[in-house]
């Protein structure tokens, strides 16, 4: 393992999936009943931000593990293999005897647009006696990555006293969002503790019912967020705020090839982030790196077939 493996090791804990990627899908119209229709073959890949922005962190150069729960069963062994391939460290994932391992049909628009039927499977059970059972992992990585608030039933109640376990480990922590983004009032009570807070504009406006970026950034402050905070906008790149007061714009890099999916994309973004945070760059160049990330990612079908090594993404990144 080299050097950066061991200065920037990062445990990225919470959602992990294994995906059925069909495409392409007229998304725009009722698919209705009793039809059969042809795709391209259909792929089977892995999702959640365990496995996405843990694959994307690794091919960028950093030592990675992953930390939820997978049910007893083919999806669940599948992921096993597919993180163990991409060298993630799954010694802190846990097999939950009840819960089928988390699955999702992912259908695709011949332009890349998507639409998910999801089954939140055995990572919903995730809470405190887990982060608990773990700290010894976590205290073993300089930043954990936990996601997604809103697919986490089982600890957003608890997620200020979860954190503040995992930062009580010696670890920095970063939260992500997904599905609705869950609720401010899961969210508030973590901020003060959040060293890195970028959900997407969408999720974001679910918590705060609030439009303007910056009037979301400074709803975040309000509620004692302190450490680096952002908006995913999408094609219009992201908007980072590292201290209050000061904001970042963050413009999109051009795809270097032909975009065939946009799953993961943002799970990508924050992959390059925080490589490039841990490799101690300015955070404007991270931020150049996630979005550089993103560009690769939506060139492969799934969420990270499109990723590249870290020498590649930070030319396309021009940094």
């Amino acid at each position: 393992m080299s050097a950066m493996d061991e200065a920037g090791k990062c445990i990225v804990c919470g959602t992990c999936v294994a995906d059925v990627l069909v495409r392409p899908i007229d998304l725009t119209r009722p698919i209705g009943g009793g039809r059969l229709f042809h795709v391209d073959p259909i792929a089977v890949t892995t999702g959640g931000i365990v496995c996405n922005t843990g694959t994307g962190l690794r091919r960028l150069g950093v030592g990675v593990s992953a930390a939820s729960l997978i049910g007893a069963d083919l999806w669940g062994g599948l992921i096993r293999d597919r993180l163990a391939a991409e060298g993630i460290d799954a010694a802190a994932v846990e097999v939950h005897r009840e819960l089928a391992t988390s699955t999702t049909a992912v259908l695709i628009e011949g332009g890349g647009e998507r639409s998910f039927a999801h089954h939140v499977g055995a990572p919903g059970a995730l809470d405190i006696a887990y982060v608990r059972r773990q700290s010894g992992v976590f205290a073993r990585h300089s930043l954990a990555i936990v996601g997604y608030v809103g697919l986490l039933p089982a600890l957003e109640p608890c997620l200020a006293e979860a954190l503040g376990m995992i930062k009580a480990a010696g670890c920095k922590v970063a939260v992500e969002t997904g599905g609705s983004g869950g609720t401010l009032a899961a969210v508030a009570p973590a901020l003060p503790l959040v060293d890195f807070y970028v959900p997407s504009l969408d999720e974001a406006r679910h918590q705060t019912a609030l439009e303007a970026p910056r009037e979301i950034i400074d709803c975040y402050r309000s509620h004692g967020a302190r450490g680096l905070v952002g908006v995913k906008l999408g094609a219009r790149g992201v908007l980072l705020s590292p201290v209050a007061d000061e904001f970042l714009e963050i413009p999109c890099v051009a795809a270097p090839g032909p975009v065939a999916d946009t799953t993961g994309a943002g799970d990508a973004f924050l992959a390059g982030l925080f490589a490039g945070i841990l490799r101690g760059m300015p955070i404007r160049d991270a931020g150049l790196l996630g979005a550089a990330t993103a560009a690769c990612c939506v060139t492969g079908v799934g969420a990270t077939a499109g990723l590249r090594s870290f020498a590649e993404t930070r030319r396309l990144a021009g940094i």
